[in-house]
């Protein structure tokens, strides 16, 4: 039976594997994404402390992502996410032995870097071996699962068991527990995960011009480009919120079991997003999709989050109903990683990670605009400049068009056009 539900995926099951480990490997990533930072306000940092710390972190995530493209296709996937798993695990021991018990600043921001710089090269790798795994019919459906396990272990599962995980382990031993889930996780991906991919066989030479080529390869194609940008911009609202909104939403007296419960709820609705756009974009169109849904739709949510506690109170309900038509419009961004690779597809790894660096960059541009910005403008002045960034993505989104010979991924329509082709 299992076989049978596997079989109408269109996928194989070696990509299944990879999504499972994908899942568990994100959720011991993410389990502090939503109470890291008011811990760390706690402990005597500042708010812009904080931020710096989120920034940097992001900013080793971008660098890795970006070579995560490149590097999976010169070495194959499976290499790539094996150095992520080596280097997430070092990083995370230094944090939590030395970074975190100094409560120094300088010594922390090495330290988490370096563990940033491990779970882009897994997750982003494994995204390439899906790129060229894929029936390019299915690969929309592919990418939505990817995105759907990818935020389900890190913003959702992660959130849920540091909510009853905290008050049992504590912050320290939390944290540690992270380890057991990266390590199951990339022993379904990678050791339960036999036989080559699909990326071994499109490897090149290991040549400093090709690595650069996930660079260069924006300025070609300037439509890649602007994926990029695009694509930065898509979560960098949501990773900015981590580090004021916990404490925001206190102040109106929400408490931070409250704020999970709403940070799970985003992604929760966001994973299931992602399965329902990416299926929905193979007919719609990848373009209308990240456009319309994604764009305008997280710019107007975003505003709705932020304000509805001045407008209602601490109301739990309403505001864990707006956290999760945030999410929805987060997924709606997913079509990306369909359209991005179909843009070159003699470079597909190339395109992903200019994909993977917007992505990166996203942890890094969403804490920093806040470090950057909530002191002069305040945390509403912080929210208009993600709502600004979103409609900015819409405008931008208009020219990232597919050649007129495959336009069905802007029309939707897929199979029509295919019928017609057929005829």
């Amino acid at each position: 039976m299992l076989q049978r539900m596997i079989a109408r995926t269109g996928l194989s099951p070696k990509l299944m594997l990879g999504y499972a480990g994908v899942l568990i490997f994100m959720m011991g990533e993410g389990l502090e994404q939503g109470w890291l930072s008011p811990y760390l306000i706690e402990k005597g940092l500042s708010v812009q402390q904080s931020a710096l710390l989120f920034s940097v972190y992001g900013f080793a995530a971008a660098i890795a992502a970006w070579f995560s493209g490149v590097l999976a296709e010169i070495y194959t996937a499976k290499r790539v996410m094996l150095v992520g798993l080596v280097l997430f695990m070092i990083g995370s021991v230094l944090f939590l032995t030395i970074g975190l018990p100094s409560n120094h600043l300088m010594t922390m921001i090495p330290t988490y870097a370096l563990r940033g710089l491990g779970y882009p090269l897994f997750a982003y790798g494994f995204l390439v071996w899906v790129a060229y795994e894929a029936p390019r019919e299915r690969l929309g459906s592919a990418v939505g699962i990817f995105w759907f396990v990818y935020s389900g272990g890190l913003s959702v599962l992660g959130v849920l068991y540091s909510s009853i995980a905290l008050p049992i382990l504590g912050e320290i031993h939390t944290l540690w527990s992270a380890l057991i889930f990266v390590m199951l996780g990339a022993t379904i991906a990678l050791f339960l995960n036999r036989g080559k991919d699909e990326s071994e066989a499109q490897r090149e030479k290991p040549t400093l011009a090709y690595v650069l080529k996930g660079i260069t390869i924006a300025f070609e194609n300037p439509k890649i480009g602007l994926g990029g940008i695009v694509r930065t911009i898509n979560t960098s609202a949501a990773y900015g919120f981590v580090v004021f909104m916990p404490t925001y939403m206190m102040d109106f007296g929400f408490t931070r079991t409250d704020w999970l419960h709403m940070y799970a709820a985003l992604w929760g609705v966001n994973i299931i997003f992602n399965l329902l756009f990416g299926i929905i974009s193979d007919g719609l169109g990848w373009r209308n999709v990240v456009m319309w849904f994604g764009c305008i739709g997280c710019a107007i949510t975003t505003v709705l989050f932020f304000y509805m506690p001045q407008w209602l109170g601490a109301n739990y309900l309403a505001t864990i109903v707006i956290a999760g038509l945030f999410g929805a419009c987060l997924a709606a961004f997913v079509p990306l990683s369909a359209l991005m690779p179909s843009l070159a597809p003699e470079n597909k790894g190339a395109a992903m990670s200019i994909l993977n660096l917007g992505a990166g960059l996203s942890t890094f541009v969403g804490p920093a605009v806040v470090g950057l910005f909530i002191g002069p403008f305040g945390a509403a002045g912080v929210i208009w400049i993600y709502t600004g960034l979103y409609l900015l993505a819409a405008v931008l989104m208009k020219f990232v068009t597919l050649p007129a010979g495959d336009a069905s991924a802007d029309s939707g329509n897929t199979r029509l056009i295919k019928q017609k082709g057929a005829l």
